[in-house]
């Protein structure tokens, strides 16, 4: 197989161009932050500019557009995209997850001084409060984040389509439009929750481990056109983020990590903030801490393969809350087959390229196992 460096991208003048990759500062794109700094893009012989974004619309556009590569993205938008949701239809493709989990759900300080403690006890606060309706905060509607926003309000008796208000906003954004009072709470990434469990402005009320064991979060994003062009750099980045995963799951690295992360200049060298979710414990707001080895798993339990279960998941999520019908989970279905998968980027070896047996599907409740 040709060297990676070999194919990688030139200009008319013969300067080889890094491949670009965008990403948002959360702390599930350790994996890219720790690949650079500890030079395993070079290790794998490719060459790599990471390009930090404002939000999920624009790492989309940017890949639609051909302004980046590739990029850590929602895992959601690999179908949204293939599919044609809010964009014109982009054969993307989705061959590496970067991670499960990493999310959760904070409400404001002022909601808890109310009595407020879940998502019952809000739903009683909002049906006494008719002057407004309460507004939450998610990141995108193709995002777990809004899956997970959605399935926990209606856990609490609250109708998601009447009863509350769900806005889309960047992530950097939520914290300080919470501590503004534009939002009520929201669900996103973090750091962005324990920034304002810091500030003193929102408490944590539930983490995507407990909402959705398993689920995956971010995944790798570029296009058939970019990895038909690219393989062999394709390869290059996967070999290093799969190392770089490896190393970020390890406990005793953990530390190392938020430093990484905090050095990076992308979060305002808030190292001990980081820590909450990556080493622990996590401070929930509230006088009592979570344990959280498992909030952010980047490489255990086979985490970094679109597997066709973690498809299946996102379809039905997809379906469950209304972004579609019951009627496209086929058309669906073949668009996760042909883009969530690691065979969308095809291995040197014959061997290991060749199909698994078909297996029998699992059910969605074995998700947390997989």
């Amino acid at each position: 197989m040709p060297n990676a460096a070999s194919s990688s991208k030139a200009t008319l003048s013969g300067v080889v161009q890094p491949v670009r990759i965008g990403f948002i500062p959360l702390a599930d794109c350790a994996p890219l932050l720790v690949a650079k700094d500890r030079e395993l893009f070079r290790k794998h012989g490719v060459r790599v500019e990471l390009s930090c974004e404002v939000g999920w619309a624009t790492i989309r556009e940017k890949l639609l557009y051909g302004q980046v590569d590739a990029a850590h993205a929602i895992a959601g938008l690999a179908l949204a995209m293939r599919l044609g949701l809010s964009t014109p239809p982009c054969r993307v493709v989705a061959p590496f997850v970067f991670n499960l989990h990493g999310n959760a759900i904070t409400l404001s300080r002022d909601l808890w001084n109310r009595g407020v403690r879940d998502a019952t006890s809000l739903k009683k606060l909002i049906r006494s409060s008719t002057s407004r309706k309460f507004t939450f905060g998610m990141v995108s509607r193709y995002a777990t984040h809004f899956f997970l926003l959605r399935q926990w309000l209606t856990a609490g008796g609250i109708d998601v389509d009447k009863e509350v208000r769900i806005v889309a906003l960047p992530p950097t954004q939520m914290a300080s439009s919470l501590e503004a009072g534009l939002i009520d709470g929201y669900c996103v990434g973090e750091p962005w929750n324990s920034f304002a469990v810091e500030r003193g402005t929102g408490w944590i009320a539930a983490t995507s481990e407990q909402l959705a064991p398993g689920h995956p979060e971010k995944v790798l994003l570029t296009t058939e056109t970019f990895v038909e062009r690219h393989a062999d750099e394709m390869r290059a980045i996967i070999a290093a983020l799969r190392e770089s995963c490896e190393y970020c799951d390890a406990k005793e690295n953990r530390s190392e990590v938020a430093h990484i992360l905090a050095e990076s200049g992308y979060f305002a060298g808030n190292e001990a903030i980081l820590k909450r979710s990556l080493v622990g414990p996590l401070d929930l707001g509230t006088e009592k801490s979570a344990e959280a080895s498992h909030f952010h798993i980047f490489h255990r339990r086979e985490a970094n393969e679109p597997t066709s279960e973690r498809g299946r998941w996102l379809i039905d999520e997809f379906i469950a809350h209304g972004l579609l019908t019951p009627a496209q989970r086929a058309e669906a279905a073949a668009a996760l087959r042909d883009c969530w998968t690691s065979s969308a980027l095809p291995l040197p070896e014959a061997p290991a390229a060749a199909p698994k047996p078909a297996t029998k599907p699992k059910k969605r409740s074995t998700l947390a196992h997989a």
